[in-house]
């Protein structure tokens, strides 16, 4: 058994291409032992957002502070706030962008794929 408190894991920036006002903290991952699913703690400032991008791995998503805009394939534009859940599925483009006032916090899971670590995410071809 593993128990973190979130405010024990630092926040990193996101500093990749197309990211801003970005930070994660990776809460379990596979260097915690995780064997199958990672999960981290995504916070978005106001006016921030991650790239418009897609990945092997499937996303599950839980909202709970916050609203925002989530873009996905053929540009369509979902109002999200807190209590949504969001499934994206292998390879579906996506960009959350935080349409608020206050900080857009999310708990975001992914699959381990062999030899990842639960940081970063597989780009489809």
């Amino acid at each position: 058994m593993i128990l973190k408190h979130a405010a024990d894991v630092p926040a990193e920036p996101m500093n990749k291409p197309g990211f801003s006002g970005m930070n994660a903290c990776f809460l379990l991952t596979a260097g915690d032992g995780c064997p199958r699913y990672a999960l981290r703690l995504m916070e978005i400032a106001p006016g921030g957002y991650c790239s418009f991008h897609r990945h092997k791995e499937e996303h599950e998503m839980f909202f709970f502070e916050g609203e925002g805009i989530l873009k996905t394939d053929g540009e369509k534009e979902i109002r999200i706030r807190a209590g949504d859940a969001l499934l994206l599925m292998p390879c579906e483009f996506h960009q959350i962008r935080n349409s608020g006032s206050g900080i857009l916090k999310m708990i975001c899971t992914v699959p381990l794929f062999a030899g990842k670590t639960g940081r970063e995410t597989t780009p489809c071809e």
